[in-house]
């Protein structure tokens, strides 16, 4: 680099961005799915925000915005290669981090798939609990199923195949025990060429509680910890198949074989035929802070 060429390069001005750390679907540090949720986004060029999404290469990162239309704010999520219209710990942990400070029943968010209201329950000044209204998915058969369980190392899925999308994009297997679903070894190469961005989620369980591993290596993620846009469908899946009831609530064990173990809630509510919400909670824990320094 040539003196003048360093020169004009120490005067160019330093744009600060700052950051919070979330962990999402848990009440332990460093456990559950961690989040970056940058709480000033403005300024940000769209290529900006997904280089930093690549630079924290967390599953998802936040950029918060304006709010546009009705909302408390917008929220922008990516994972380090794509941007999401919709994604569950995303948006969860942006209301813990938003709505800290404030004494607020809900908060709404802004996404891509529209306005989702986030319901938070507090013990004196402190958010335990937040439930969030995600957007309808819906669902349709999924084509491939043979090389898709191939890919994953299985012979059968114990309910039919099927992909739901609300806003994020899953493939639901079902599978006979909860240890299988633990012993999975999927070929990431192989699932990678049959999902593109689409995730695969594997569980098993019974009445209210459940077991998933959640697959995206299409995506840049070979597995999440906690998946809340997964969650909801999986609800509605189980009750379209008569494995709940419509309105029951399940609890959801993700993320143990990666040491990240994650709990979450979720309940849909209505019937297969005309469903009116689903719903998803969870804790979450903020474990660190700071600031980007950009030109």
């Amino acid at each position: 680099m040539s003196s003048c060429t360093a020169l004009e390069h120490s005067l160019r001005p330093v744009r600060a961005f700052r950051y919070v750390v979330v962990d999402v679907f848990t009440e332990t540090p460093l456990a559950g799915n961690a989040l970056a949720v940058f709480t000033d986004g403005r300024g940000l060029s769209d290529e900006e925000m997904q280089r930093l999404a690549r630079e924290t290469n967390l599953s998802e990162s936040v950029f918060v915005l304006p709010a546009e239309d009705g909302g408390a704010a917008r929220i922008r999520i990516f994972t380090p290669s794509v941007e999401l219209p919709f994604a569950g710990h995303p948006t969860l942990g942006s209301a813990y981090v938003l709505a800290g400070p404030l004494q607020l029943p809900e908060i709404r968010l802004e996404t891509l798939r529209g306005i989702v209201p986030v319901a938070l329950e507090r013990e004196h000044d402190r958010i335990v609990f937040g439930r969030m209204r995600q957007p309808l998915p819906v669902w349709a058969a999924y084509d491939d199923v043979d090389a898709l369980l191939a890919a994953l190392g299985v012979e059968r899925s114990e309910l039919p195949v099927e992909l739901y999308d609300n806003g994020a994009r899953f493939v639901y297997v079902g599978l006979g025990s909860e240890e299988e679903v633990a012993r999975l070894q999927p070929d990431p190469f192989a699932l990678s060429d049959q999902t593109d961005f689409v995730g695969v989620l594997c569980f098993a369980g019974s009445g209210a509680r459940w077991k998933a591993r959640m697959f995206a290596p299409g995506g840049g993620i070979f597995e999440d910890p906690a998946t809340g846009s997964a969650a909801g469908p999986l609800a509605v899946h189980l009750a379209r198949h008569g494995r709940i009831a419509f309105g029951d609530e399940i609890e959801i064990a993700q993320g143990v074989e990666i040491g990240r173990p994650s709990t979450l809630f979720a309940r849909a509510v209505g019937t297969a035929e005309e469903l009116e919400r689903v719903e998803v909670g969870g804790s979450a824990v903020v474990v660190a802070r700071g600031e980007f320094r950009i030109p």
